[in-house]
């Protein structure tokens, strides 16, 4: 049996997993003076300039373009694809990918192991939570509350959204002017602090959002049967007056500057000098200062307009160089041995490092991560070692946390460590305008309609967002490439011929994506087995998975929207769902073919009670004094936002919290 070398250092907290939640807790925590080692299991290929490079290369290589395409898929650190989910049959799982699947529906999401995670290929969208989420038990009957409110959140969403760089109007954002019909119209009530801007201007609004604004703002559509409410042409049933509204979104746009030049901001109760934009990592940060509207932000954005984790990493080395800098020295870019050993002593990334056990000492506290330490990527040789600190935390995302945690025998008093994932589950609507509606021009997705996330039908069904897409219909048919497979061997069109008819049909194309609230559910969970394990013998997640008839019903619900919406506008509809896609399933009578949306939340969720929940509200594990588990596997419940700027804003807390408990 391999016995693990003890590393040189004791650091005081010990990170497992170089993604966001990482990323913010190391900058914080050195910014208080501790020292910080992270263990990442991926490769740093994306650190560089020239390595992000082949980054690109790959992705423009690569036959489909799903959110992992660009990125190498190692042996030594898998990670799960889309291009990997089937469907699941009868009783056995289905082990074909990363994920081993048991069902009875696919969990369709994945998620990215490198440094920097997932980030690299998420869409930026950056929406908080609203008020009425926190208490969805309390007022609807549905899920948990949770055991800290949007009040208490308040101050660190807006710390994460000026670490991300989000660029969004308060004015466009409130519930109000989002169009959301609030349960409780008192939770409109301070949303936004009364002083607070975002860093950054908002992104212009494309010209298909334009055009959906245009022709459906202040349409009628009802929500559900309730005797208590009485529209005077319809009596009983609630109605929602729909809205488009611009997105915020965690890409570069114009930095917002202050009425008087020596002024700053306010921000999360600290005055804050105004945002700097961050571009590429590396030796070109002048690219990527501003967005340029490529369409490819999932999954990548060619000049890092896009925030990624990576920047919040380099702040954070940038920030233990400072702080390890001497007075008598004088040379800034002294690279030598000797200066990077001191600096580590502060803070130290190590990659390739993949986190296998965490040791516990006879009191239940953590002694120790053991780790493998590979020096070629892709090939499954390693050294043990054995990483010490003061304080420990799990920050590698819902899943792998928890396949961590279960491999290790962590976090046994509750039995709810691995239950209740979550995702949003996403369906698509599309079709083809009347005229031309400029498909394939700007990011992904600049805005949304958001009426529905919040209403007195959330105890029949679940709320939902639309989003609108401004790639035409990449996702749901594989366009624009399909379209050109079609013309030229169906149609047998070349030349002005095929490029005319490309144009007529491209430009026309539109779609919309539904992202469903899910609640927790016990059996929707993930587990390990021995029979399962990866080329560096770790265990592989495995996951059941299900989506019940309260998130079904928000399904048919947003569906039914999206008909109306194309109804009003005229859009012919081509939507398609059809019983042999892999997540297709049924509601009523009906069937729809349903996808990841990449939200991976839940599994290790916050609670006073140890016996119904994993860590407490601050993340500290209940079961283990110097543990915190930190991410969106913390959240009990989705809501409809996207959930990154919540898991940011809780890595904030964590950090205050941790930093506390050092003390």
């Amino acid at each position: 049996m391999n016995v693990p070398l003890d590393d040189e250092e004791t650091y005081d907290v010990v990170i497992v997993g170089a993604g966001i939640a990482g990323g913010i807790l190391s900058k914080q925590l050195l910014a208080k003076g501790r020292r910080v080692l992270i263990l990442e299991a991926g490769a740093d290929h994306g650190d560089d300039w020239q390595t992000y490079r082949g980054y690109l290369d790959q992705f423009y290589l690569s036959l489909a373009k799903v959110p992992n395409s660009p990125y190498p898929n190692l042996p030594t650190v898998p990670s799960p694809t889309v291009l990997d989910i089937s469907s699941v049959h009868g009783t056995a799982p289905d082990s074909n990918g990363y994920f081993v699947q048991r069902g009875p529906i696919p969990f369709g999401s994945d998620y990215l192991r490198a440094y920097g995670g997932t980030t690299l290929h998420w869409l930026g969208t950056s929406l908080r939570m609203l008020p009425a989420d926190f208490e969805t038990a309390t007022r609807y009957g549905q899920g948990l509350d949770w055991p800290i409110t949007y009040k208490d959140l308040l101050p660190y969403y807006e710390k994460a959204e000026w670490e991300i760089g989000v660029s969004a109007e308060v004015e466009d954002q409130t519930p109000e002017a989002l169009g959301i019909h609030l349960a409780r119209p008192s939770d409109a009530h301070g949303y936004f602090s009364e002083d607070y801007k975002f860093p950054m201007h908002a992104i212009p609004c494309s010209y298909s959002d334009t055009y959906f604004a245009k022709g459906v703002d202040g349409t009628p559509i009802a929500t559900g049967y309730r005797p208590d409410f009485a529209d005077e042409a319809e009596p009983g049933l609630d109605f929602v007056k729909i809205r488009v509204a611009s997105t915020p979104q965690g890409r570069n746009s114009v930095p917002r500057v202050p009425v008087q030049e020596d002024d700053g901001f306010n921000v999360g109760g600290e005055r804050v000098e105004p945002f700097q934009p961050r571009g590429a990592t590396g030796s070109f940060a002048f690219k990527g200062q501003r967005c340029e509207g490529n369409s490819a932000c999932i999954p990548i954005c060619p000049i890092q307009a896009k925030y990624n984790a990576m920047k919040t990493l380099a702040d954070a080395r940038a920030l233990a160089e400072t702080k390890t800098r001497k007075p008598t020295d004088s040379d800034d870019t002294d690279k030598s041995p000797a200066r990077i050993a001191e600096i580590e002593k502060s803070f130290k990334i190590r990659t390739q490092a993949i986190a296998t056990r965490v040791e516990l000492d006879v009191n239940g506290r953590v002694s120790g991560i053991v780790y493998k330490s590979y020096l070629f990527p892709g090939v499954p040789q390693y050294e043990l070692r054995r990483a010490r600190g003061k304080t420990y935390v799990l920050a590698g995302g819902a899943i792998e946390n928890s396949t961590l945690a279960l491999a290790s025998g962590l976090c046994r008093s509750s039995q709810e460590l691995g239950r209740n994932l979550m995702d949003h589950p996403y369906m698509m609507a599309w079709g083809l305008a009347r005229e031309p509606i400029g498909a394939f021009r700007g990011p992904g997705s600049t805005a949304g309609i958001e009426s529905f996330r919040d209403g007195a039908f959330r105890d029949q069904k679940a709320a939902f967002r639309l989003e609108l897409g401004n790639s035409g219909w990449d996702f749901a048919a594989g366009a624009p490439y399909s379209d050109v497979k079609n013309l030229v061997e169906g149609d047998n069109l070349f030349g002005p011929e095929l490029r005319k008819k490309l144009y007529h049909d491209v430009q026309r194309q539109v779609r919309i994506g539904v992202l469903v609230e899910q609640m927790p559910d016990a059996s929707n969970k993930v587990t390990i087995d021995p029979a399962y394990v990866d080329a560096m013998g770790e265990f592989r997640p495995v996951i059941s998975y299900d989506i019940s008839d309260y998130s079904r019903a928000g399904l048919a619900f947003g569906h039914s929207a999206c008909m109306q919406i194309f109804q009003r506008l005229g859009i012919k509809n081509f939507t398609n769902y059809n019983p042999s896609d892999n997540g297709y399933l049924t509601y009523d009578g009906s069937g729809y073919t349903v996808y990841g949306a990449g939200h991976l939340v839940g599994t290790h969720r916050i609670g006073n009670n140890p016996k119904t929940s994993v860590t407490r509200p601050d993340m500290r594990t209940h079961d283990h004094d110097n543990l915190w588990m930190v991410g969106c596997g913390s959240m009990p419940t989705a809501a409809t936002s996207n959930p990154t700027l919540t898991m940011a804003a809780m890595a904030f807390q964590a950090a205050e919290a941790i930093d506390r408990a050092l003390a």
